[in-house]
């Protein structure tokens, strides 16, 4: 075999396993988005359909369990609970949010994870606060 021969054969299998590596590779990266929870989610809450709260929620698996916080910025609020229960695709938030006074104000979000497979996925379902109760729905950005 002369050296030109050679030389193309490697070529060829260099190309080869370098396509099948490249190929492998953006189909893991494809699949891999990522825990269900995690971005950036906005949306509202309130009472009744004209008495709205704006809320952001920003929530990142660390490989254990989510972490976040509403309302990102100089006053957000740490998220004191998030959990998916992924049978159901039920979600649960806890956070203490600040009253008008700026006093803590325990809310609890509970509702339902859907377009599972969509990038701009929603959370809809009820929340409360003491004796208050409401809907509220999120879609992540």
């Amino acid at each position: 075999m002369c050296k030109k021969n050679k030389m193309r054969r490697i070529a060829a299998i260099l190309a080869c396993v370098l396509s099948y590596v490249l190929s492998g590779s953006a189909l893991v990266v494809l699949a891999q988005e990522g825990h269900p929870l995690t971005g950036t989610w906005h949306g509202d809450y309130g009472t009744s359909p004209t008495q709205r709260t704006p809320v952001v929620f920003l929530m990142h698996w660390d490989s254990k369990k989510v972490e976040g916080k509403v309302n990102p910025g100089a006053n957000s609020i740490p998220l004191k609970a998030a959990t998916l229960d992924a049978s159901k695709w039920g979600v649960h938030l806890e956070a203490d949010m600040k009253d008008p006074a700026g006093k803590p104000m325990p809310m609890v979000f509970d509702g339902k994870l859907d377009n599972v497979g969509s990038y701009n996925r929603t959370i809809t379902g009820t929340w409360t606060s003491g004796a208050q109760k409401g809907d509220f729905k999120l879609t992540r950005d």
